[in-house]
Formats: structure tokens, sequence, C-alpha cells
């Protein structure tokens, strides 16, 4: 196929006329169009206003679909223990998939190609399978919670790393390498130290699969594992093995010097969550300085109760109004450090090569965007456009390695009106058995 339009090809390389032109699962060229048509002229076409690379979530939580809306105007503590996690532990395997097939539909549609998945503790399996069956590119895992955690959501340490271990057997590599695995503990304060410590065995153990867990989002949090540990959270989670290159630590908007320097002297990975953060009142993360010491920051939405979108346009737009007002420097977090974080460093924090810009030998992971818009005119700048005021319901095509999932409003394989309403039912139940009241929320 030969996709032509304005070609974002990376954050510096923008190509007016330009093509990108896929074989199977791999992009062959990309270049200018007119030559490109040339070079291929038996190739399919299709025609977009903006070709550029699938945004990568680098932290969401696609089976808290459901909860979109139950628990608005909440601190984070409150938020997590009065509603998510009462609605997670009255989930069954259904709510779960309804869930997980919701959350990857809502991320295709908006130009999301790839997440890096938090799960819960109960059926995972289900997200797994759902994954594979929507084609989207995922790094996921199932949930570790063996202390201080509500009923139906507590477990015994052994037992799940055991079953964690089962799951990256069973799923690690899953579609062709698509679906990897993520050893997944929530977070310190619900994770005994013996389960942190497992987490990193269980990893080691396992080629590829990496660690992907909340830190450092709010100071209650904070103060919780330093009375706790007696230390602050990330040298905490570097003491029981969870920081490196295979870590990515979501949020870390509270940390001082030291863990700063952790941060990058192990080349653990930050994903920055802006609109989560704002909304939870968590405070806002000190994103240009990780970027200034090397870290590599990726960008997610985080979850649906606590977003209420996984919109990654809308993401970056935050991500970078945010970084500038906190500087009070305009120039802080432009477009083009913003869009590496939400392609190229969002790959590395899913773990997979090959992706995050549209050039030759890169898996074909490519979305298509219409300007067909009254805010996309005048349209003087595409990056501009892409980062400050295109929508998610901008996107008329995503594909992921070279297979178109979504096209001009309808998913290519999938019932997304079964699913809708799968989602609504079970969403019904949940919210009831939970004992959420949602008109307080």
């Amino acid at each position: 196929m030969l996709i032509a339009g304005t070609v974002i090809a990376d954050p510096e390389t923008v190509i007016p006329d330009g093509a990108v032109v896929v074989e199977g699962e791999t992009i062959a060229a990309v270049g200018d169009a007119e030559i490109l048509r040339e070079a291929y002229p038996d190739h399919e076409r299709r025609d977009i206003d903006i070709v550029a690379p699938g945004l990568v979530g680098g932290h969401v939580h696609s089976v808290q679909s459901l909860g979109r809306g139950i628990a608005d105007d909440a601190a984070l503590l409150d938020w997590l223990f009065d509603a998510v996690l009462p609605m997670e532990a009255a989930m069954d395997a259904g709510a779960t998939r309804a869930a997980a097939e919701l959350g990857y539909l809502e991320c295709l549609e908006s130009g999301t190609t790839t997440v890096v998945d938090h799960l819960s503790v109960n059926h995972a399996e289900e997200a797994f399978e759902a994954a594979i069956e929507t084609g989207i590119r995922a790094r996921l895992g199932k949930v570790l919670m063996d202390r201080d955690s509500p009923e139906g959501l507590l477990e015994d340490t052994d037992a799940a790393l055991a079953e964690s271990e089962a799951l990256i057997e069973e799923y690690h590599g899953a579609a062709d390498g698509r679906v990897r695995y993520a050893v997944t503990p929530r977070f310190a304060v619900t994770c005994s130290e013996a389960c942190l410590r497992g987490c990193r065995d269980l990893v080691d153990r396992h080629d590829g699969v990496t660690i992907h867990t909340h830190a450092s989002e709010n100071e209650d949090e904070i103060e919780t594992v330093e009375a706790d540990t007696g230390k602050r959270n990330v040298l905490w989670l570097d003491e029981v093995g969870l920081t490196g290159p295979d870590v990515t630590l979501a949020h870390c908007v509270h940390t001082d010097e030291r863990e700063r320097e952790v941060l990058a002297e192990t080349d653990t990975v930050v994903t920055h969550c802006p609109s989560s953060n704002m909304k939870l009142a968590s405070g806002i993360a000190p994103v240009q300085d990780y970027l200034d010491r090397g870290i590599t920051v990726a960008l997610g939405n985080d979850g649906p109760p606590c977003n209420n979108t996984l919109d990654p346009f809308t993401e970056m737009r935050q991500a970078s109004l945010l970084g500038k007002v906190d500087a009070r420097d305009p120039t802080r977090l432009p477009a083009s450090t913003v869009l590496e974080m939400a392609t190229t460093n969002g790959a590395h924090a899913a773990g997979f090569d090959r992706l995050g810009t549209l050039r030759e030998g890169q898996r074909a992971d490519v979305i298509g965007i219409t300007t067909d818009r009254t805010r996309a005119t005048p349209l003087h700048d595409p990056l501009s456009h892409l980062v400050y005021a295109a929508h998610g319901d901008d996107v008329v095509f995503t594909m992921v390695d070279g297979r178109i999932r979504y096209d001009d409003g309808e998913h290519v394989g999938i019932d997304a009106d079964a699913v809708r309403e799968r989602a609504t039912r079970h969403a019904k139940r949940v919210v009831e058995e939970a004992g959420i009241d949602t008109a307080e929320s």
C-alpha cells in the first residue's frame, strides 16, 4: 500500500507532498510521493491529509474503561480505594474482556497503536485475548497486590507470582510478537518487599519481559511508603530491584535530587501522565529536568476514571502546555519534544524496536489524520497542528504491523457497536455491585 499526504516521518522531518510505502508488516519506503508512485505503480493507493507514526500510550489502564466518570473530583488514594479498586474487585471475566476491548478500540480509533497496559489482579488473560483480537500492539500484565488491599484483590504473594509466570509462558510474544508481557506490581503501597523482589526475579528469568508500576504520583503515597520502609519511593524501588532499563515507572511527579540521579543512573523509563496528574491534583512532574538528565520520558493517558479519555493528542497538548506554565517559559516542551515522547520514547517504554518513526525498515504502524476541520484552517505547520490542535477523532486511518485496524470510522474485524453494548451492560452491574454512587461522583 502507498499512503500519500503530508508525511510527519519523525519530530524533525516533514515531507509536504510525501508518501509511505508499506509491504507486509514493514515500511518499504518513505519520500516524495511522485517518485514513489512511479517506483511502486502496482501498490494500492490511499490519499490522507496527514500521515504520521502510530502513537504510543506509555501508561494506560484498559480494564478501568468501565469506570469512566465514576470517581471525578477525588484525591488519588480516595479515588483508588473508594471507587476504582472496588470496581476492579467486582469485575468478572466478561466485564474484564469488555473493558479491555473498549479501551483498545478507543486507542485505535484515536491514533494509539501501542499501549503499555496496567491491568488488574483478576482475569488478566481476558485483556491479552482482547489485545490479540483487536490488533493493537501491547505490553501488558496482571497486577500484583499482596498487602493493604481490599477483599477480592488481595493475593498470596507466591500465588500472584506463580500466576504471573503462567501468563508469561502463555502470552509473552503472542500474535507474532505484537503482544508482550510486563510484570506489573500495582505500587509499593499494596506490594510487600517479597512481592517486589519476586517481580525482579521473575523478570530476570524471562527474556524480553519488563516491569511496569506506579511511583511517586502523590505526596500521601510517598509518605506512606517512607513510613513503612524508611526510604522515599524511588529509592525503595531501587533497593528491591525495580529500576533499570527494563522498568517503566508511571508518574514520578514528586522526586528529590537523589531519586532523579538514580533514575538517570539506572536508565529507568518514566511515563508522564499530565491529564491524570492535573485531574487528581497530584502535581506537575519535572519532565524537562528528567529530559535534561537523559532520562527517557514517555507519554500516557492513565485510566479512563482519572482522565477521562484515552485520546493521545489531548495528552500531547496537555504535556506541552503544563511544562510551559510550570517553568513560566514558553520554549519548554515544544511540539517536537512532545511528539518524540509520544512516539520513539513510548516505543522505548513499551520495549519494541523499529517503532516510533516512519522510516524504511520500521514496523508499519501508521496513522492518517484528516484536516477537514475548521480548527485545521489555516494549516501553517503540520507538526504544530498535530500537537496543539488535532483531536483523536481526527484520525481516519490506523494501521498496526501493516494491517488496517480502523478505517473511515469503522473498526476492521471487530463489531464496535457490540463491544460498546457489552461494556455498558457490564459497567452497570459492576458499579452497582461495587456500591459506587455515580450520582455523587
